[in-house]
């Protein structure tokens, strides 16, 4: 599960977050790609736009659950 401590600072504030367990593998861009994108030279995925409506919550959620290393947290609805 991703840790709020370890979050990247380049996370908007709000709910969702990526922390330094990513490897950016890439499928949560994918998936969600109105909410994550890629930090080039760190080699990372962050949220740079917290979810606006029922479609990126869910494109959000769906990242969180496939992340293959947890690297994306939910830390509730203000974060």
């Amino acid at each position: 599960m991703a840790d709020i401590e370890n979050k990247y600072e380049d996370n908007v504030a709000g709910a969702y977050f990526v922390d330094d367990q990513c490897i950016d593998c890439d499928l949560c861009r994918e998936t969600a790609p109105a909410n994550f994108t890629r930090q080039e030279d760190g080699g990372y995925s962050f949220v740079f736009k917290q979810p606006e409506n029922d479609e990126e919550r869910a494109q959000c959620e769906e990242a969180l659950e496939g992340c293959p290393v947890e690297a994306i947290g939910n830390d509730g609805p203000g974060g």
